[in-house]
């Protein structure tokens, strides 16, 4: 991941994904956890609960920290969740963070 400027090769740091984590991740504090996970890695972006029973959101920070939270997304996630597969999209990379932390989105009433 790389973009040109003056005729020079600058590596972007920071990278972005979507996710969907499908199983039993609602009711279980699945985003708290998240949000967590998140903070340590020191990535910003924003987790929800869907209708359809899943979490989806985005994550964005250096590489590194993406590629954790990506195994962490889809293998750990809270205590007493049951991952049963997550979806990742528009893996991208970002010049800068498009978010100043890692909120838990939630319903508005």
């Amino acid at each position: 991941h790389y973009y040109i400027t003056n005729n020079l090769r600058i590596m972007s740091n920071y990278r972005s994904i979507d996710f969907k984590v499908f199983g039993r991740v609602q009711g279980v504090f699945f985003r708290k956890f998240t949000k967590e996970q998140a903070d340590k890695l020191k990535l910003v972006g924003w987790c929800k609960n869907e209708p359809d029973k899943t979490v989806i959101g985005v994550a964005q920070g250096l590489s590194p920290a993406i590629d954790t939270m990506k195994i962490w997304l889809n293998k750990t996630g809270s205590p007493q969740s049951r991952i049963d597969s997550c979806s990742f999209s528009n893996d991208r990379s970002v010049e800068k963070m498009e978010f100043g932390e890692f909120a838990i989105r939630r319903k508005r009433k």
